[in-house]
């Protein structure tokens, strides 16, 4: 999604969020991830003002005051955490680890195969189809990219070959270069 991601080019708007549009966007972050209810107005504080950088693509990114990337989504998709959060609240999603071979594949932008997630080393979470994951890496303690599962855990077991996850944002990438918009 990322991969020839330059924000200076693909940025059209940036636009100031409506308090009851934050609200609405808190709500449905603890809706998708409630092990960030405790967090949320840590991460999402009431009283500040967020905005909504608005790319080709059709891709939108929540920023904070301060500028800092928080969420993605693409069209109307949910809401997924950009790694540099994820790396502040590592315990809010579960995670999938990949062997030390499929490391390399993952930061240059390929999806992650069954086969990456079920050899030695690899390391599964027992989730369902369309669950956000972290990816982690055999022998790293911070996550190396967000992604959504295509197959379930049962599924990626036994069928054992294809893609696992879909690769959204990885360590690297366009969005994790972007600097803070002010």
């Amino acid at each position: 999604m990322f991969k020839k991601f330059d924000d200076k080019e693909n940025i059209s708007t940036v636009q100031q969020l409506k308090s009851s549009v934050q609200k609405g966007i808190r709500t449905k972050l603890v809706e998708l991830y409630p092990l960030l209810e405790g967090y949320i107005d840590t991460i999402l504080p009431k009283k500040e003002n967020f905005r909504i950088v608005k790319c080709h693509e059709h891709i939108e990114i929540l920023i904070n005051s301060s500028g800092e990337q928080l969420f993605f989504r693409q069209r109307e998709g949910q809401w997924l955490p950009c790694l540099k959060l994820l790396h502040k609240y590592p315990f809010f999603l579960p995670s999938e680890q990949v062997d030390k071979g499929a490391i390399k594949f993952v930061l240059s932008g390929a999806n992650i195969m069954c086969p990456g997630l079920t050899s030695p080393g690899a390391l599964l979470t027992s989730v369902d189809k369309g669950t956000t994951v972290a990816v982690m890496a055999e022998g790293k303690n911070h996550a190396l990219a967000v992604g959504i599962t295509l197959l379930s855990t049962d599924d990626i077991i036994k069928i054992n070959k294809g893609v696992g996850i879909e690769n959204c944002h990885y360590l690297n990438d366009g969005l994790w270069q972007m600097k803070p918009i002010k």
